[in-house]
């Protein structure tokens, strides 16, 4: 292969990245495979991938939860929501603010959530196992808990607008 003859491409796509040499013919048909069967399996991905937009969960999150000196609090009677939706809220505020800068950290200690939800350690261990088999919550290796990436989009797009119509907020 002469080294005089030979080109180099380099294609950028997203996070995709590839460096193509040798020579134009070598170089053409590369870079066209990488278009013709890369691109399109990572726009099919790209479909598939379940998005959270912090901006819109902020908004559906108005008038449910609130921060006062770098503290979640629930601003709706828990009266009104499920021991399941008590904890997933308390999660979902950790989270939001860990995304924003308020808090340190996105998850909270078993303890604190069983403060937060005012029912017994039975109760607050049975309810946080039924979350995480519905791939809501997640223990983290600390032990301490924290919503999934699953379990944020749940939230928005699903809970999230239950609860607010359960409130009529």
């Amino acid at each position: 292969m002469k080294t005089e003859n030979n080109i180099t491409i380099h294609v950028k796509y997203c996070d995709l990245e590839k460096t193509f040499t040798g020579n134009i013919n070598e170089v053409w048909l590369a870079v066209n495979k990488f278009f013709s069967e890369l691109i399109p399996a990572f726009e099919m991905a790209k479909a598939l991938t379940l998005k959270m937009d912090l901006s819109e969960l902020v908004e559906a999150c108005k008038g449910i939860v609130g921060f006062i000196e770098n503290k979640p609090y629930l601003l709706v009677s828990k009266v009104k929501l499920t021991d399941n939706e008590t904890l997933a809220i308390h999660l979902l505020a950790a989270y939001v603010g860990h995304k924003l800068g308020v808090l340190n950290t996105d998850s909270m200690s078993r303890e604190e959530l069983q403060s937060r939800l005012g029912k017994s350690g039975k109760i607050t261990s049975t309810r946080l196992g039924e979350l995480i088999k519905m791939g809501i919550v997640e223990k983290n290796p600390d032990g301490d808990y924290r919503l999934t990436g699953f379990g944020v989009v749940q939230m928005q797009r699903e809970w999230l607008p239950r609860i607010r119509s359960k409130l009529r907020l």
